[in-house]
């Protein structure tokens, strides 16, 4: 049974940080491409950040760029969202899914065929 379980939201105020954790089971991990999307309150859900099957290649969505950093631990199955500089913008609930596919279509969701059920980003003050 494949579970990716992501963790770290919760409420920070404009300018502030979160670590986004998502852990993977039941999936080869080092097969799979990871990404982040997020969706807000009476939005569709968009792509933030990939990263390749070693980790070697990462993608950004422009929204995000120059604030998050994402990464991968092979070893712990585990990838994750560093978010800093967010912004009221960026609340969304955040999720993370794998997909056996090149990196580039990623951010578009194509192939990411197992997801989590999401963690809530809040940013107000």
């Amino acid at each position: 049974q494949v579970q990716l379980v992501e963790s770290g939201g919760g409420l920070v105020q404009p300018g502030g940080s979160l670590r986004l954790s998502c852990i993977a089971s039941g999936i080869i991990f080092d097969w799979h491409v990871i990404g982040w999307f997020r969706q807000a309150p009476g939005k569709e859900r968009e792509g933030v950040s990939c990263i390749s099957s070693s980790g070697g290649t990462t993608l950004y969505a422009d929204s995000m760029k120059g604030r998050v950093t994402i990464s991968r631990d092979n070893a712990k199955n585990t990838v994750y969202l560093q978010m800093s500089g967010l912004k009221p913008e960026d609340t969304a609930v955040y999720y993370c899914a794998a997909g056996q596919v090149p990196l580039a279509p990623c951010l578009r969701g194509a192939g990411m065929d197992f997801g989590g059920k999401g963690t809530l980003v809040t940013v107000s003050s």
